[in-house]
């Protein structure tokens, strides 16, 4: 359990505001949710992989797709691309 918000945009531990070790999951945007959702992942890994793994997909494409981030959080394609774009993103080269 990491005590960080379940938002990007609060504020965290780390002063950067983004737990981008934190656990989080890709799956598909209409998938209902509900008692089976982890069995529903698609991808596991920590929030920077998640994030880079839809930032690299074609425009068409992501939309399709949603990261639940640890805290039940769930990112729409507009926040992942935000964080995609952050300068502190680990996945930036």
């Amino acid at each position: 359990m990491t005590d960080h918000p379940s938002t990007f945009q609060g504020e965290g531990g780390s002063g950067s505001g983004v737990d981008w070790d934190d656990h989080a999951t890709i799956h598909k945007k209409d998938d209902g949710q509900g008692v089976l959702d982890a069995m529903k992942a698609l991808h596991r890994g920590t929030l920077a992989e998640m994030v880079g793994m839809i930032a690299s997909m074609p425009n068409d494409m992501r939309g399709e797709y949603v990261i639940q981030k640890a805290g039940d959080h769930m990112l729409g394609v507009a926040e992942i691309m935000e964080l995609a774009r952050r300068e502190d993103f680990p996945g930036k080269g």
